[in-house]
């Protein structure tokens, strides 16, 4: 299958096309997925494993009846994997590990005023569920950038769900992940129906507060459903289809390139990869190389698929690269140009950022230690990517003196009244009158 970036002269494109530049491949019929998905939540919320089961057989081709992993599971799969494997796995969660650990926040105490103290104490979530795709390629690393965060938060409660393989067994890879990161409780489920099992709990599967991980769309779409029930779950972030945006100039390598645009665009066919580029020169090597490298490629029919979606901009200048970029707001953007530290105070709006030649969007995937469950489709406008910090609840805390109420209460009873809350202004009153009256006595 053949596939070609077209390549754009950005100033040559009016607002209207510079917008359909960016814009992203649009799901096909969201109002539909949306409202298959919600059956699939509803009829698990109802029904509970009966329907777990029933979904499992339909969509992955398995029957179970128990959707926990054994102890003998784990077992074989640490007898699965080789020894440089569980090497690597050990690898990246220490890289991961060191990273996070410098993401833990501490409780805070401050007088605001003499007599009023205001606190803030980290608690973690309670139950978190952690979902690790398997499809068309299993994450073990994805459970790495889950299960580390979580861990360190402290959240008692931490479970993980993955789709069975087609013996009925979990990914070996993704199941020694998460017992190395302390994960016990490993559920054999995908899609919806498994979002759903864990925002509402079944008879096999404990109730979490908060969903992380990435998905398909089925995965998303149930993610945003359980989201807007009370009594689902929340959600981690915002997510759509993986995408790349590569920063380039002249000094930029076309084999390398063309190697990470490639790499995301293999995620899936809705995936989307952009390069920004001051050189036309450029612009014509990378896509050459594009075609030469996507030939050999196991991947190549996904890959191709998302290629022909994607496209190259060719620009005046460094600082409208920028532009277009934040623009955009990407999951990742790469900086492949020279000094590109110098223009990383430029960045606004980007998931993950990599700084120069050697610093592939891979390395982000599996071992830097930076987490790779990021905000895509224009998200990283508002939202960062996943961090200890979301696995927390901050709760805030303030106690008042009698001195302390004598002073400041005032202030709070003459706001109150501004806002034509009486009853608000009553509760400060009463106590105010009782310091009086106790002064007197």
């Amino acid at each position: 299958m053949s596939a070609t970036l077209a390549i754009l002269d950005w100033a040559e494109l009016g607002a209207e096309r510079q917008a359909e530049a960016l814009r992203r491949p649009t799901q096909r019929d969201a109002a539909g997925l949306l409202e298959r998905a919600g059956r699939i939540v509803a009829d698990v919320q109802e029904r509970g494993d009966a329907a777990l089961r029933e979904y499992t057989e339909q969509l992955d081709g398995v029957r179970l009846e128990a959707f926990a992993v054994t102890s003998a599971e784990f077992a074989a799969a640490e007898t699965a994997l080789t020894q440089e494997q569980h090497a690597a796995l050990r690898r990246a969660i220490g890289t991961v590990t060191r990273f996070h650990e410098t993401q833990v926040l501490g409780d805070v105490r401050v007088e605001t005023s003499p007599g009023v103290v205001c606190e803030r104490m980290i608690v973690p979530l309670n139950a978190v569920g952690l979902y690790v795709p398997a499809g068309t390629a299993p994450l073990p690393s994805t459970a790495i950038m889950l299960a580390i965060p979580a861990r360190i938060a402290g959240c008692p409660v931490r479970i993980l769900c993955t789709p069975p393989r087609r013996d009925g067994t979990a990914d070996p890879a993704v199941l020694v992940a998460a017992r190395l990161c302390g994960i016990e409780q490993v559920f054999k489920i995908g899609g919806a129906q498994a979002v759903a099992a864990m925002a509402y709990g079944t008879a096999s599967v404990p109730k979490v507060d908060k969903i992380f991980g990435p998905g398909n769309a089925w995965v998303t779409a149930a993610k945003q459903i359980v989201a807007t029930d009370a009594l689902g779950a929340a959600l981690d972030m915002p997510a759509g289809p993986s995408e790349v945006l590569v920063i380039a100039d002249e000094s930029a390598r076309p084999e390398f390139v063309a190697a990470d645009l490639l790499a995301q665009a293999e995620h899936s066919e809705d995936a989307q990869v952009v390069l920004v580029t001051t050189s036309r020169v450029l612009a014509v090597a990378c896509v050459a190389e594009v075609e030469r490298q996507m030939a050999a490629l196991p991947r190549r029919a996904i890959t191709a698929r998302s290629i022909a979606e994607s496209r190259v901009l060719v620009v005046a200048d460094l600082e409208t690269a920028l532009e277009v970029s934040n623009r955009y707001a990407p999951e990742h953007l790469i900086l492949q140009v020279e000094s590109p530290r110098d223009w990383l105070g430029r960045v606004r709006n980007a998931g993950s950022v990599f700084l120069g030649a050697w610093t592939p969007e891979t390395m982000g995937d599996y071992c830097s230690g930076t987490n790779h469950v990021l905000p895509t489709y224009g998200h990283a406008r508002a939202y960062s990517g996943l961090g200890v910090i979301d696995f927390v609840k901050r709760i805030t805390v303030q106690e008042v003196t009698p001195a302390g109420l004598a002073d400041l209460g005032i202030t709070a009873r003459t706001l109150a009244r501004l806002e034509s809350l009486d009853a608000h202004a009553n509760a400060v009153t009463v106590r105010l009158d009782a310091i009086a009256r106790e002064a007197d006595a």
